[in-house]
């Protein structure tokens, strides 16, 4: 079992961070928030959780102990496997998905892709009593309730661009964000502001 990576950032994706340790680059993939606060060539420690299948060994990597701990708990549940639970982290911290079971919040968990309606009631039940209370004040607010256009910017900033690219590719997202309604999903997004980068150079 891998409990953490320490290293240098080697390189940083949409969805994946490479870390270079001790000579080694390894492939962690991560939520656009925890890919946020990174920047290439800087030190940085990620909390690991390995996910072993038949054909592959995947590393996720996450900004503290916390959000991994509730990465794995997430998948105790039936029908929730890495990816989804992933996703789930990518729209709200571990405090607001804690919150969402503890409140039987239908809708925010129906808010990450890939959970319908009768999903988010049997994760309900599922996770009452495997995830606990919230740890924070109910004023702790989940990534992508936090304003998405400054998140998607620090974002593409720590992926290397210059902050005037930034804003130009956020702006050149800003109707598929508006037509997404209250709660854009800033990973889709990203990867949309990419490709308009792209297109650009």
């Amino acid at each position: 079992m891998i409990a953490f990576v320490s290293g240098t950032i080697a390189a940083l994706a949409p969805d994946t961070a490479v870390v270079e340790v001790g000579g080694v680059g390894m492939a962690l993939q991560c939520t656009p928030d925890t890919l946020a606060k990174l920047r290439l060539g800087e030190a940085a420690k990620l909390h690991t959780s390995l996910v072993v299948r038949e054909d592959s060994l995947t590393l996720y990597g996450f900004a503290d102990d916390d959000e991994r701990q509730v990465f794995e708990l997430l998948q105790t549940a039936s029908g929730v496997g890495p990816r989804l639970a992933q996703a789930m982290l990518a729209v709200h911290t571990p405090d607001a998905l804690r919150r969402a079971v503890a409140t039987a919040d239908e809708k925010a968990l129906t808010a990450v892709p890939g959970i319908g309606k009768k999903g988010a009631q049997k994760l309900l039940l599922e996770l009452k009593d495997r995830l606990g209370a919230p740890l924070g004040t109910a004023a702790a607010v989940a990534p992508a309730a936090r304003g998405w256009r400054d998140q998607l910017h620090t974002a593409l900033v720590g992926l290397g661009y210059a902050p005037r690219e930034a804003e130009e590719a956020v702006s050149a997202v800003a109707p598929e964000a508006e037509a997404a309604g209250g709660t854009p999903q800033v990973g889709q997004l990203l990867k949309a502001a990419l490709q308009t980068l792209n297109r650009a150079r």
